[in-house]
């Protein structure tokens, strides 16, 4: 049997976030039953000399007891928070309500529930927010009153208090359970558009720089390599243009957010050495990797990440300045932080290119450079100008 809720279309806290606030709520609601039971436990033994029948008082109580126990279990699951359940919560509460003169007899001081009462009504208020709190605490308060002999400023108050705890407690449930379900929406978006800008950063190291190196050696073979390299520059425009609309999308990291793509410590380790010695001779420009002379052991996927960086910053060196073109990799390990330099002898990057490349979707330096750090918690840091151009990345160990 489902939960009941409000019909309310597309309510926030049908989700499983808000499901889970209410569940916490109702694990802190069945601890407050037994110590209000037993509350009213001990009131009723040390006034039992005040009974009119205190047999029937005694069965109330074993049945509010009972109820106590069974409730806490029953609603423990979501599922089971349904209207017969918490209507009977309700009249339980009720009905000892009416029954405490017929206990106590007509000059009774204290209800024969006591502060028990207050159990169904928060029940009312988390599940069914402000509306349910009210309910319940209009029920509640016309049983109280309607047993009493004569209404004083004590049972004004009480009653007050039931009809104005309830709302507020309903109110306070239903805002926790929206700013739930917002949040796991957003971090689900969050997360989505992180791996957006992952898999952009693959597609621009591979099919991107695939095309991009067809659309410029198509027209050296003549004949179909001309239409070859036409196509291959038309696809290659259309597929930055995507990226970058997909780029738009990626909310900017919070400050202080924990990086998404960082390895735990502890994590299998690699020399970066190794992928980065086989990345610097494998493919263009000319460049010499200076390392520290010892083994640099990293998370692997620190490293895959590292090394893709640098791919990135070489890969700019040979399609900018050309592939005989010089490149000096230097590997550091301070110890609290791996830094890798990447530095070439080029004309370096004209003001405002960086800007208008990120805006034509090429994701060299905003996506595959900068963007690999900080997901890894780190920093990329360019120095350019006339002498060359040279990059700082740097991932703290943590």
């Amino acid at each position: 049997m489902a939960t009941w809720q409000p019909s309310r279309a597309g309510a926030p806290w049908r989700g499983p976030a808000a499901v889970a606030v209410q569940d916490r709520m109702f694990r802190a609601l069945a601890v407050l039953r037994f110590v209000v039971l037993a509350n009213t436990v001990v009131v009723f033994a040390v006034r039992h000399d005040e009974l009119v029948r205190p047999a029937l008082g005694v069965a109330v109580l074993a049945v509010l007891a009972g109820w106590t126990v069974v409730g806490s279990l029953v609603m423990r699951r979501a599922r089971r928070r349904t209207a017969p359940v918490l209507g009977l919560d309700l009249a339980l509460g009720a009905a000892a309500l009416l029954l405490t003169p017929v206990v106590k007899g007509p000059d009774f001081a204290l209800s024969l529930p006591g502060y028990w009462v207050m159990t169904p009504l928060l029940a009312w208020a988390v599940c069914l927010r402000w509306s349910g709190g009210l309910l319940a605490g209009v029920v509640l308060a016309a049983c109280d009153l309607a047993v009493r002999p004569e209404i004083t400023q004590t049972n004004v108050g009480n009653v007050f208090l039931l009809l104005i705890g309830g709302p507020i407690v309903g109110y306070l449930c239903g805002s926790l359970q929206q700013m739930a379900a917002r949040r796991d929406a957003a971090e689900r978006a969050a997360a989505a558009a992180e791996e957006r800008a992952r898999l952009a950063r693959a597609v621009h190291d591979g099919v991107l720089q695939v095309l991009a190196l067809v659309q410029r050696r198509g027209p050296e073979l003549g004949g179909d390599g001309v239409e070859l390299g036409r196509l291959a520059g038309e696809q290659e425009g259309s597929l930055r243009a995507l990226i970058a609309r997909q780029d738009a999308l990626v909310p900017p990291r919070r400050t202080g957010a924990a990086p998404l793509g960082a390895a735990p410590l502890d994590a299998a380790t690699v020399d970066l050495t190794v992928p980065l010695g086989a990345r610097v001779d494998t493919r263009p420009p000319v460049a010499s990797l200076v390392g520290t002379g010892g083994a640099v052991e990293v998370p692997v996927g620190v490293a895959d990440e590292l090394v893709a960086a640098v791919g990135a910053c070489l890969d700019n060196v040979a399609r900018h300045v050309g592939e005989d073109a010089a490149a000096w990799v230097l590997l550091e390990d301070t110890g609290a932080a791996v830094v890798v330099t990447v530095r070439d002898a080029g004309p370096g990057i004209a003001p405002g290119r960086l800007d208008e490349a990120a805006t034509q979707g090429r994701l060299g330096v905003s996506g595959s450079v900068r963007g690999r750090l900080a997901d890894l918690g780190g920093s990329a840091e360019l120095t350019t100008g006339p002498g060359g151009t040279v990059w700082q990345l740097t991932w703290p160990r943590r």
